[in-house]
This record gives structure tokens, sequence and C-alpha cells, in this order.
């Protein structure tokens, strides 16, 4: 009878061993049928304007890549040894979401200038936990167009708003912006130079609104302060021509724009043809009475 608490004990011990084994295999069982979420996260900053992140998340399946939506994003600010939550976004049916900065002064840098921000997605049901930390500086362009010998130029200044110093030896891209896709001008890109400039001619001849062309001065995906963007309004485009006749009567036009001669013409000769008709009809009908 003495031994009996001890085989008690020993039975709900292996019980124990025996029901944390099957939950840990079954919560491995669950994490392993889990998709591996991958993020990935575009620093854009235009002047005068705003700063935002255009994040995208994918998941391989089957050997492809997949974009995964509906899932919660939080963005989180390293603050020395403090994570700072900035807020959260949500991803749309392609798997893309776009994050805006309120007020970049409101986050914190490193002794150096740098910014952190840390990417976090909890996991659910189907994806796997995944995070995603991003590494800035703030870089400022100034840019205006200037008149020279009948030729215009853009003339630019790049430099590292925290430190005040210019950025030499960065790629910087002159375009102009269009409907769909911006115009880039020139060869592509050009250096800045020792003083962190550049000066770029802008050729004649291109077409615009009222003569007005918004030339974008682009810093393109630097690994150290991501995409930067300097707007100028110049009055030195072609004005364009309206061509429309959307408020005119063609035959393009919609049913409250169809062109008269299509209105008078079919109604006159129906009520001509049902006039014939009615004169017949009463001929007959007096043919008939004689």
């Amino acid at each position: 009878m003495k031994n009996k608490p001890k085989y008690r004990f020993l039975f709900l011990v292996f019980l124990s061993l025996s029901i944390g084994s099957i939950s840990f295999h079954n919560i491995h069982s669950q994490n392993s049928n889990k998709h591996k979420v991958r993020l990935q996260a575009y620093y854009f900053k235009i002047m005068d304007s705003i700063s935002y992140f255009d994040i995208k998340a994918t998941s391989k399946i089957k050997k492809k890549n997949t974009r995964v939506s509906n899932i919660k994003i939080s963005v989180y600010n390293i603050q020395e040894d403090k994570k700072i939550e900035l807020g959260n976004t949500i991803t749309n049916h392609q798997g893309e979401t776009r994050f805006i900065i309120k007020d970049l002064n409101s986050l914190k840098t490193d002794s150096i200038g740098t910014y952190k921000i840390i990417f976090s997605f909890k996991g659910d049901s189907l994806h796997k936990k995944a995070s995603k930390k991003v590494k800035f500086k703030d870089a400022t362009i100034k840019a205006k167009l200037v008149t020279k010998d009948s030729i215009n130029y853009i003339n630019a200044l790049l430099f590292d708003k925290f430190l005040q110093i210019p950025i030499i030896d960065e790629p910087l891209t002159l375009r102009v912006q269009r409907l769909f896709k911006p115009l880039t001008l020139g060869k592509g890109f050009n250096m800045t130079d020792e003083k962190g400039s550049i000066q770029t001619p802008i050729e004649n001849g291109i077409p615009g609104v009222d003569g007005i062309l918004i030339l974008e001065v682009v810093l393109y995906e630097s690994d150290d302060y991501g995409t930067v963007i300097d707007l100028v309004k110049a009055p030195i485009g072609v004005p364009i021509v309206d061509e429309s006749t959307f408020d005119q009567r063609t035959m393009w036009s919609p049913r409250n724009k169809t062109p008269l001669f299509l209105l008078i013409i079919p109604n006159v000769l129906t009520l001509g043809m049902w006039a014939i008709i009615i004169l017949l009809i009463v001929n007959l009908f007096k043919i008939y009475k004689t």
C-alpha cells in the first residue's frame, strides 16, 4: 500500500510529459505549416511636402512569390534602447501599403544622424511573424531654375541635413512630370561635385500645360538617404494646344452631344415616310367608299 502514492506520482509525471510533448508537437507542426513572410520598405521624401515608406509583403508559396494582403504591420522608431511605436498600417490586395511620417522631426536619430525604423508583423494563422529594419539619413535637395545665354539650367544642391555638409559623388536625375511616367532629361543622372551641386541644361521644345513644366530633381534609392525629390515649376515649356472635342458635337461624342444633322435628317425622313403612308391609307379609304 505504501507504493501506491509513488506510482500515482510517477503516473502524473508521465501524463504531464505526454501532454506537453503532444502540445509542443502540435505547435511545432502548426508553425512549420505557416508561410514565411518577407517585408520590404523603401523611404521617400518630397521636399516641402511629405515623407513616407512604401511597404511590400511577399511570401513564397509553392515556389511562387505571392503578395500577402490584409496583414497588419507595426512601425517603430528605435530611440537609444527603446522602441517607440509610430503607428500601424494594413496591406492592400496587392500586398502593398504606404506609411506616412507625419512629422520627421519627431523621430530620433543616433549620434551620427541615422534614423532606425523597424517594421514588424506579429504573424497569424497562415503566416509566420516577420520584421524588417531600415536605416536612413536625412538629405535635402535645393533646386532652382536659372537662365544663362538664353539656355535654361537646373541648379541643385544636395547636402546632409544633420551634418550640414554637401553630399558629393551622388547621382541626381532630372525628370519632367508626365501623366503616367516621368520623362528623364539628359543622359540619366549627374554626379554631384565637391560642393554637392549639379548644373543641368534643359532642352527646348518640351510641351507643358500652359507652358508650365514640373521638373523633378531626384536622388533615387540611395543606400544612405533613400529617395529624395525636389519639385520645380518652370514656365519654359511649349504650351499645349487643346484639341479636345469633348464639348463639341461629333460622331464619337456621347448622346447629349450628337451632331444636329444626325438629329434633324433622320427625324425628317421618318416623318416624311409616315406622312406618305397616312396619305396612301386615306386615298385607299376614299377609293373603297366610292
